[in-house]
């Protein structure tokens, strides 16, 4: 009645059964888990750009970023990028106004801008919060970074996003 396997037989099927449930992980990881892992961000490389309701000319502009503003991608249509700010606010932004530049932006008021990296060093100026700022170099959590007016000194990571 029940046909028993010979114990190469019983192997070869766990190690095809191990098979497919690796490949069907990976396949799953590759669909959802990459994209997230890889979060593009991106930042603003003029002067001014709208931010839109929609993914066209046409559409509103729902608010206006400044030069080093980052973003993180969400989705492209076209030569649209959908962007999420740091305040969690998303809106669309057109391919011809972003770049892939390391940057960054103020998340508390009052940052100080040292000449480098520590807090023994000199303040050299002060940062309002949503300051844009890019960034040259990272030296553990202190980041030398300039603004868009030339202004150059060192920030420390947990004070921008």
């Amino acid at each position: 009645m029940f046909e028993t396997l010979a114990p190469e037989s019983n192997k070869r099927n766990s190690l095809r059964l191990l098979t497919n449930v690796l490949l069907v992980g990976v396949l799953v990881f590759l669909m959802f888990g990459a994209s997230a892992l890889a979060a593009e961000r991106m930042s603003v490389k003029v002067g001014l750009a709208n931010v839109r309701s929609g993914p066209s000319k046409q559409s509103d502009v729902a608010w206006q970023v400044t030069k080093y503003h980052p973003f993180r991608i969400l989705k492209k249509k076209g030569n649209w990028y959908e962007c999420k700010d740091f305040e969690g606010d998303s809106g669309w932004l057109s391919k011809s106004l972003l770049v892939k530049t390391a940057t960054v932006i103020t998340i508390r008021e009052n940052c100080n801008v040292r000449s480098g990296p520590g807090t023994k060093n000199k303040i050299l100026f002060i940062v309002d919060r949503e300051v844009p700022l890019k960034v040259l170099k990272r030296q553990g959590r202190w980041l030398e970074i300039v603004h868009e007016d030339g202004d150059k000194g060192w920030i420390h990571a947990s004070l921008v996003w």
